[in-house]
């Protein structure tokens, strides 16, 4: 990549421009400007426009993320530990029942 001439002088729109807005040949620069009545015309049009209304449904979605990223995490690393034993170790039995219900819970929800 190449640097940037920091001696190029820059316009006074950029920030930290080396004119700062001011030609030191002419004097302040030549920028047209809006008028008062051009400046309230341009914020009458951009207030109209501005303007960003939000669903309800994306309130709702909102406070209730809220809620959930309050709610402490649960800690399950006990858990499978002892499920990861019980399976090395050929102990673990699977509740058919318990496990055929779960499974019709999650297939008419």
């Amino acid at each position: 990549m190449s640097k940037i001439d920091p001696n190029i002088n820059r316009s006074s729109f950029f920030p930290k421009g080396k004119n700062n807005g001011v030609n030191k040949a002419n004097g302040p620069s030549k920028i047209p400007r809006n008028g008062v009545q051009r400046a309230k015309e341009l914020a009458g049009i951009t207030s109209k426009d501005a303007k960003v209304d939000i669903p309800e449904a994306i309130k709702d979605f909102a406070k209730i993320k809220k809620v959930v990223d309050k709610v402490p995490t649960k800690d399950n690393t006990a858990k499978i530990a002892k499920l990861k034993a019980q399976i090395s170790q050929g102990t673990y039995s699977i509740n058919y029942d318990k496990l055929a219900d779960k499974m019709l819970d999650q297939e008419y929800i």
